[in-house]
């Protein structure tokens, strides 16, 4: 009995501990992001990648057709949109929602590209894909390799178009955390940003097919870009696995803000990612400014043990001036209680001789502990070493003469 009454015990103490947990994590999240539909979330500083807010931002989910996002960037990047795609019957057999391309039809990809980012054609994003990769497998390569080169370790891609598919790398997903940081090189630091903000922007496109018989007109279904003032760019996508999702850019005042929605409700709920975004934007632009780090500029010059003084005097100590890098100035989306601290790192002395450009320490920036910059320490001006004949030459020019 008492065994019994000892197990009981320890299972309460378990459970109240647990929930213990459960409540001090509850007070980290803001009152008004509480209730948000999204399984994963995120809301991110577009200009320094910095996680602004998370929900299960790491989670792998299936990322329907916001995939598009990369499908576009990097047909932009690797000359696509000057080139004209021929239509393959693996294409022309994509499912809906589809263009209604036909079997060895021919378009400029550049059109594809209104298609694919406007109403979301699964079989425009295989004809882009097979014309600029060679196939979709080969495509979805490059895919992987552009996801990687962005920061992207969780990322996976499958099929240009983003429907539920896997292969021997496992199934196509992504987190919160990587879409938003997808989105963030496209509207960002990609060469092609300006062409792919001026696609995605765009309300209406009608265009041909090569031969002229055929025409097409496309409306933007990303509702958001008239919902919120300063939206860049957006893309929707829904599956029945990955439920609905969305990927979103805001700019206000310099600031730059993305948000990232993954398994934000199914069939009946389509509104959600709407208001999920709404709040997250709304909190980001209430608690979030733009601020630079004080920058290092002044440092104290290091002592050379053995070195020649400015002046030439033996007698007199040896300083070796220093230099900092100029820093990049960056701007980072901050709120009032959050503040970038330096550290400098430097050597306490150097022996002589000390030469121009040498490093000798570093200035970092932090914030709550993770290092935002970092630039290199190095000496301004050469200290030579100090020998015997310094010592003569100094009495020579000063006592002899």
């Amino acid at each position: 009995m008492k065994k019994i009454w000892k197990r009981v015990c320890s299972l309460l103490l378990l459970i109240s501990c647990m929930s213990g947990v459960q409540a001090l994590a509850e007070e980290d999240i803001p009152k008004e992001l509480e209730h948000l539909y999204a399984r994963g979330a995120v809301l991110m500083d577009g200009g320094s990648g910095r996680i602004l807010f998370g929900k299960n931002e790491n989670e792998v989910l299936p990322m329907a057709s916001t995939t598009k996002i990369m499908t576009c960037i990097l047909a932009l990047e690797n000359g696509g949109e000057n080139v004209v795609a021929k239509v393959s019957a693996n294409a022309a057999a994509q499912p809906e929602v589809k263009l209604g391309v036909r079997q060895g039809e021919e378009y400029a990809v550049r059109d594809l590209l209104y298609s694919l980012m406007l109403e979301s054609h699964n079989d425009s994003a295989v004809v882009i894909a097979e014309c600029i990769g060679g196939s979709v497998e080969q495509f979805a390569t490059m895919m992987n390799e552009k996801a990687v080169q962005i920061g992207c370790v969780n990322t996976h891609y499958v099929t240009p178009n983003g429907l539920d598919e896997r292969d021997a790398g496992g199934e196509h997903s992504t987190t919160a955390a990587e879409l938003a940081k997808v989105m963030s090189y496209c509207v960002g630091a990609s060469p092609m940003r300006d062409k792919f903000l001026e696609i995605t922007q765009t309300r209406s496109y009608q265009f041909e097919d090569q031969s002229g018989r055929r025409s097409f007109s496309c409306q933007n279904h990303n509702a958001f870009l008239d919902m919120m003032d300063g939206v860049i760019s957006g893309k929707t996508g829904f599956t029945s696995a990955a439920g609905y999702c969305y990927v979103c850019a805001l700019e206000d005042g310099g600031r730059r803000f993305i948000v990232a929605l993954l398994a934000c409700g199914w069939p009946y709920n389509r509104t959600y990612k709407w208001s999920d975004t709404k709040l997250l934007m709304e909190y980001g632009l209430e608690n979030y400014e733009n601020r630079a780090p004080e920058y290092v500029q002044d440092l104290e010059p290091l002592p050379v043990k053995g070195g020649l003084s400015q002046s030439k005097n033996p007698w007199e100590d040896a300083w070796a001036p220093l230099a900092v890098e100029p820093p990049a100035r960056h701007n980072y989306l901050l709120a009032k209680n959050e503040h970038i601290v330096s550290r400098v790192v430097i050597k306490k002395e150097l022996l002589a001789p000390a030469e121009k450009g040498a490093v000798v320490g570093k200035v970092s920036y932090y914030l709550e502990d993770k290092l935002l910059e970092e630039y290199p320490v190095t000496v301004a001006q050469e200290v030579q070493r100090r020998y015997l004949e310094h010592w003569f030459s100094w009495m020579w020019r000063n006592y002899m003469l």
